[in-house]
């Protein structure tokens, strides 16, 4: 086979599914409404939760609220491509989104704990899955102490939490540090990895 009849394979056309992960109070919502706001071509998946719904959150757009009951039923009804509950409440991530936005041929950013990471990696490895991490421990309890007004969390509890999660790294594929008033440089490093996937060979096939 001469060079002029070397076939390469069409990479662009390959969605991709990125797992944004965490520890609590990282900023993960925080760079997805950058993303959002940035009008990036790429869908992000809406989670759908139990806890209450917070001043300026709006529904559908940073969370689909649901009452426990109806969150249940869709448990019951393998709506969920993972739920877990976190600090007293439940999170799950829409399997129908996930599946309509592939479909569609469009790149999926998926938020989850570092639980939800894991769930997602057994049942899809060859998704992209991204650890977004603190400057420093002390910065993230700062974050923490600021949100505990409306969390009621016990901040000792969340701060443990994320030192067990932390060790879970390996199982990540990039880590990205969300440094303090850089909020468009981790957006632009999101960016950044997709780009750099979507050349990669051989290229991640998912399948759900």
């Amino acid at each position: 086979m001469s060079s002029d009849d070397l076939i390469l394979p069409n990479l662009e056309s390959q969605p991709l599914m990125l797992v944004v992960s965490g520890p609590s109070g990282v900023g993960k919502d925080a760079v997805l409404s950058r993303v959002r706001e940035m009008q990036s071509p790429h869908h992000i998946v809406v989670t759908a939760t139990t806890r209450p719904m917070r001043p300026m959150e709006r529904e559908g757009v940073d969370y689909i609220f649901l009452d426990q009951d109806v969150f249940d039923q869709k448990v019951a009804n393998q709506e969920f491509l993972e739920w877990a509950e976190v600090y007293g409440n439940c999170y799950g991530v829409p399997k129908n989104q996930v599946k309509e936005a592939i479909a569609r041929g469009e790149d999926v950013i998926i938020k989850a704990d570092v639980q939800g990471a894991a769930t997602i990696k057994h049942i899809n490895p060859q998704g992209v899955f991204v650890f977004l991490a603190p400057p420093s421990f002390q910065v993230l309890k700062k974050r923490l102490t600021i949100r505990q007004t409306e969390d009621r969390i016990d901040l000792d509890r969340r701060l443990e939490t994320a030192n067990e999660e932390m060790k879970q790294l390996p199982m990540f594929d990039y880590v990205v540090v969300n440094k303090e008033g850089a909020l468009d440089q981790t957006v632009d490093v999101l960016e950044s990895i997709i780009q750099a996937e979507r050349w990669r060979f051989p290229r991640r096939i998912l399948r759900l």
